[in-house]
């Protein structure tokens, strides 16, 4: 049988620690299991159980005070996180036969990690070589993309990690719950945006870029990457909906047994309704 695994990327702030959290409580909630791995050498603080902690091999804190390497937050991240690709028998032995079989990765919030350097590129061939089936979950902050140059910068982000990784992609816009009103009506137009009507909002303020902008709409449209997922964590329904999804892009509920209801034992004959004699 296959396992299952939620790749959870986004910028620094977007929210993959709180929704990694609010997760684990849904699946405790709705009786499933669902194993949550930290791929952050830079995390402080956890509010769930981990069943791995990459900080247990590396951390940023040790790389920065080492004085041969002199390296900043940023670089210290980036050696962590190759030092990290050369040890992936760690991770191996983390998973090892782990009774279970649906895991959540919380990754790094560089998103260099995911464009430019092939770590996690890396990580997804190593999971699918382990019979992994994986859903890359991209969460961007609803704060930030309810301005429209902000939307397509978020956007683009997006469509990089989709692009370098190859596996299947669900956007997710995070935080709405902390939207005020006026801004929940504004965000309506860019959860299933019209790309054409959007530039038109960034030719009225400037019309310099007039073609580049055109050009980022048509390679968006293009990737059909334009639809966003929103998260609002006092809605339980958003939590379902979204699991719902992700469960049906990993296509996990096919590969489930038929199980009879508890009080039936499987064994027992089932009276079949005709009459005997």
């Amino acid at each position: 049988m296959p396992r299952y695994a939620q790749i959870v990327m986004g910028p620094a702030g977007s929210g993959k620690s709180t929704y990694c959290s609010r997760m684990h409580q849904h699946f405790e909630n709705s009786k499933r299991t669902a194993f949550i791995i930290n791929l952050d050498p830079a995390a402080e603080y956890f509010s769930y159980p981990v069943l791995a902690d990459i900080r247990e091999l590396i951390e940023v804190d040790d790389v920065m005070q080492d004085s041969t390497l002199s390296l900043g937050p940023n670089g210290g991240l980036v050696f962590c996180m190759e030092y990290f690709a050369k040890n992936f028998d760690w991770l191996e032995e983390q998973i090892g036969e782990t009774d279970g079989d649906y895991f959540i990765f919380d990754c790094p919030g560089q998103i260099e990690l995911y464009t430019h350097i092939p770590v996690m590129r890396q990580l997804v061939e190593l999971l699918q070589g382990w019979d992994f089936r994986l859903c890359g979950l991209f969460l961007i902050d609803s704060q930030f993309m309810i301005d429209t140059s902000k939307f397509f910068s978020g956007t683009m982000s997006a469509l990089s990690t989709m692009v370098n990784l190859e596996i299947p992609h669900i956007n997710v816009m995070t935080k709405m719950d902390l939207l005020s009103a006026k801004d929940k009506q504004s965000v309506e137009k860019f959860l299933d945006p019209d790309t054409n009507a959007l530039i038109g909002d960034l030719h009225t303020n400037n019309k310099k870029f007039e073609k580049l902008n055109q050009a980022i709409a048509a390679l968006i449209d293009d990737y059909s990457l334009v639809k966003f997922t929103p998260l609002n964590y006092n809605v339980e329904e958003t939590i379902e909906e979204l699991l719902l999804n992700i469960d049906m892009t990993l296509q996990y509920d096919e590969d489930q047994e038929v199980r009879p209801p508890p009080d039936i034992d499987p064994d027992d004959d089932v009276d079949s309704g005709v009459a005997e004699g």
